[in-house]
This record gives structure tokens, C-alpha cells and sequence, in this order.
């Protein structure tokens, strides 16, 4: 009873109510497909540059396969072309874990922060370990046009604010505990993966090969890539759908292989 919920009529109308949620000061969430994403781009860019005032998380489900879905497009792009973090759970209980993460990420860097799952995240189960509910009391809102009114004047000045934002999460993505590594017995391959595919990996391979499982996908930890790439002979991507992780990794300047091994359509 104490959580307001709705269907909205679309996707931009979702992100503009949570949007506004946020603004008044109270945690907000709203849900959609990878292809509702594209209708929603409108106001999440400006929330991107504007911030909440309090916690705002956008989870967004690919569908890789096309199981229910008119394409088969790959949101990780947005997180990039917004500006925005994004998260990338691989079970039941990290969609949970991660949530919460993400929740206080938002409010930490003063940003919404994306969570993409897939079909195959959606339809799968786990243990999951619930916990008491912790009650986050409502924030204040305080009129701030050079925060909250996009003009051209206030906006220009709010781009240099969320360079830096983007700069303190990529290093917080080196120390967060949302990105490991596992060590295998092996050091001459190594696994950078996440999502559904980290499960794959683990499936095939268990603890033989050394794994850099990436739950924040963006942005990427590039000193730990670094390192992991420098710990091993053999250094290969697993993800599905665009070389997102892969062509990062090749702008470090590190060899990598990915998609001339596995497919760019579909699972």
C-alpha cells in the first residue's frame, strides 16, 4: 500500500512521471522493453543532465533472439549516448542486489542509473534472500532553475558537470564490488563477460579459466581490464548482441577477440 504504482499510456510518459516522482523527492522506477527505450529517450537525455532529488532507476529488458520483440537492438548504446550508468545483473538475485546498488548509485552521483536484463534473466530463477525494507523518508524539493530547467543557458553549463560525473564513476567502477575477478586454474584464457553469457561461461567452463565478470557495464573499469588483460595469454569477450564490451577493450588498445568467434545476432 505505500508504494504508488501505474501503467502508463507509453514509455515517455513512464519516465516522465518517475521523473517527476524523483524531483519531489521520492525513489522511483519505471519498467520497459528495449524497443520502449526508443520512446523514452526524450526525457531520460535531459534527466541525464538534470539529476532527481532522490533515487531514479530505468530497467530496461533486451530481448536478444527476438523471442516477442520486432527487433533486436542493444540498449547498452543509450547508457553510452546519455550519459548514464548501467547496470547488468545475471540472476534473480543479482537483479535484486543490483537494484538496490542502483538506487543509492543514483543518489550518490546525482543520476538516474539504467539496469538492462534480458528475456532470459526475466524467465530464469534463483534463491533469492529477502530482507527487512529499509524506508527512505522524502527529500525536500527546493526550486533550482540552473539545475532543473534545461534552456540552452542552464544546460551548457550542466554538460562540463556530468563530464565529471561520468569520470568519478569510472572510478568507482574500479573499486566497486559490482565488477570481479575470478580466478581460475588456468592463466592462459581469459573471460571478460556479463549478463546472461557470464552464466554460459560458468556453465562451460567453471573455475578452469580466469573470468572478469562485469556487472557494471558502463562505465567500463579500465584499469581493472587492464590488469586482467595483462594476466593472461588469451584475452576473449563473450556478450551478446554488439561488440559493446569488445570495442572498448580494443580502444585500450588491448587485443581481443569476440565476435570473429561468436555471432552478433541473436543469443
Amino acid at each position: 500500500d505505500e508504494i504508488y504504482c501505474e501503467w502508463a499510456p507509453n514509455e515517455k510518459v513512464a519516465t516522465e512521471v518517475a521523473f517527476g516522482a524523483s524531483l519531489a523527492g521520492a525513489r522511483s522506477a519505471c519498467c520497459m522493453k528495449h524497443v520502449g527505450l526508443n520512446v523514452a529517450a526524450d526525457p531520460l537525455f535531459t534527466a541525464s543532465y538534470t539529476g532527481g532529488n532522490a533515487g531514479m532507476v530505468i530497467l530496461v529488458a533486451d530481448d536478444p533472439g527476438m523471442h516477442s520483440s520486432q527487433n533486436e537492438q542493444d540498449s547498452r548504446h543509450y547508457a553510452i549516448a546519455a550519459k548514464l550508468p548501467m547496470l547488468e545483473p545475471s540472476d534473480s538475485k543479482e537483479a535484486k542486489e543490483f537494484v538496490k546498488a542502483a538506487f543509492d548509485m543514483s543518489e550518490r552521483f546525482d543520476t538516474p542509473v539504467m539496469i538492462r536484463t534480458c528475456t532470459r534473466i526475466a524467465h530464469a530463477q534463483c534463491v533469492v534472500k529477502m530482507e527487512d525494507r529499509k524506508e527512505n523518508d522524502p527529500v525536500p524539493y527546493k526550486k533550482n532553475p540552473e539545475k532543473f530547467l534545461m534552456s540552452p543557458a542552464f544546460a551548457s553549463k550542466r554538460h562540463p558537470i556530468i563530464e565529471k560525473r561520468m569520470e568519478a564513476l569510472t572510478e568507482f567502477a574500479g573499486a566497486s564490488p559490482l565488477n570481479r575477478i575470478e580466478d581460475g586454474k588456468d592463466f592462459k584464457l581469459g573471460i571478460i563477460t556479463s549478463g546472461t553469457c557470464y552464466e554460459y561461461v560458468k556453465e562451460v567452463f567453471g573455475d578452469t579459466v580466469n573470468v572478469l565478470k562485469l556487472g557494471l557495464v558502463n562505465p567500463l573499469p579500465e584499469k581493472m581490464i587492464r590488469d586482467f588483460a595483462a594476466s593472461v595469454e588469451r584475452l576473449v569477450v563473450i556478450e551478446e548482441l554488439d561488440p559493446f564490451i569488445e570495442e572498448h577493450v580494443k580502444q585500450l588498445g588491448i587485443p581481443v577477440e569476440g565476435k570473429s568467434i561468436f555471432p552478433i545476432c541473436g543469443e
